[in-house]
C-alpha cells in the first residue's frame, strides 16, 4: 500500500512554545482519515506544514512521494485544502468563485464552467450559484468551500474541521461527496475533536497529544476493542481526577 502522506519529525515553534514535536504521520493512498486530538495538540498547525502554508522548523513532509517544500508547486496541484475559519470572495457568487477558482489553476473555460455547474448541482447549491457568497449561510459556506478545493481533481484532500458549525443535511451532503471521493481511489484527511463523526466516516486513525502522534492505523486496530472516544481519553493521558475535584460552589444554590 503507498502512502498519500508521509512525515517524519515534522518539528514547529513559536517562540518558546513547541506547538509540534516531531510528528512521524502517515496516510494510506486511498483511505478516509481522521487526525484526532485536543484542541491544542497541533492539527492545524501539521496540517498547515504538510499543505505548504506554514514552513516547519525541522523534519520532512512527502505527498504522493513528493517533497512537499522541494517540489512545492508540483505538490500544491495534487492537493485540496478547506482551513478552519476559511476566508472566500464574498462579493463573487458561488459560480463565479468556482470559475474563478478554476482559472487560477489554469482549467479551461469550458471544462471549469461544466465541473463548476456539477459541483453546485451535486452540493445542493444550484439554486444559489447566483447569489454572492456574502449571503451563504454557514453550511452553504463549508459547500462552497468543499466545491472549489474539489473543482482541480486532487489526489489528497485536506480538510480543518469540515463539519463543524454545518447543520445535519449539509452535513450529510458533504459525506456523501467524500465518499464518493475516496471510493475512486483519492484520499481525504480531515482533521476533528469530534470522536462519533471521526469513527463514523473514517477507516483511517492519528491520534496527536501535546504535538505528537501517539497512535495511528487502521480504525479497528487503534479502537482495540473500545470506543474511539474511549481509546482517545485513554490515549491522550486524561488524568482520573481531572473533573472530580473544584467546583463544589457548583449547583449548590448559593449565591455571592
Amino acid at each position: 500500500m503507498t502512502d498519500a502522506v508521509r512525515t517524519t519529525a515534522l518539528t514547529k515553534r513559536f517562540g518558546a512554545q513547541v506547538a509540534v514535536a516531531g510528528v512521524d504521520l502517515i496516510v494510506p493512498a486511498g483511505s478516509f482519515a481522521g487526525l484526532v486530538g485536543p484542541n491544542g495538540a497541533g492539527k492545524t498547525t501539521t496540517l498547515s506544514m504538510i499543505t505548504g502554508l506554514l514552513r516547519p522548523d525541522g523534519g520532512q513532509a512527502e505527498i504522493d512521494g513528493l517533497p512537499v517544500w522541494r517540489d512545492t508547486l508540483e505538490v500544491k496541484a495534487r492537493i485540496g485544502v478547506l482551513p478552519e475559519g476559511l476566508r472566500l470572495f464574498e462579493r463573487l457568487s458561488g459560480r463565479e468563485l468556482l470559475i474563478y477558482n478554476g482559472r487560477l489553476r489554469a482549467i479551461p473555460k469550458d471544462e471549469v464552467e461544466r465541473r463548476a455547474t456539477e459541483l453546485l448541482q451535486v452540493m445542493d447549491l444550484a439554486e444559489a450559484a447566483d447569489k454572492l457568497v456574502v449571503d451563504y449561510s454557514t453550511g452553504m459556506r463549508k459547500k462552497i468551500g468543499l466545491a472549489a478545493a474539489l473543482l482541480h481533481n486532487p489526489s489528497v484532500l485536506f480538510l480543518d474541521e469540515p463539519f463543524e458549525g454545518v447543520d445535519p443535511v449539509s452535513a450529510q451532503t458533504l459525506t456523501e461527496v467524500l465518499r464518493r471521493y475516496t471510493a475512486s481511489g483519492s484520499t481525504v484527511i480531515f482533521s476533528s475533536h469530534v470522536m462519533d463523526l471521526v469513527e463514523r466516516l473514517c477507516d483511517w486513525v492519528s491520534v496527536m497529544s501535546r504535538g505528537q502522534i501517539v497512535a495511528q492505523g487502521p480504525l479497528a486496530e487503534v479502537r482495540a476493542g473500545r470506543s474511539l472516544n474511549q481509546a482517545f481519553l485513554d490515549l491522550v493521558g486524561r488524568s482520573p481526577e481531572q473533573g472530580d475535584t473544584g467546583l463544589t460552589w457548583l449547583g449548590s444554590g448559593e449565591q455571592r
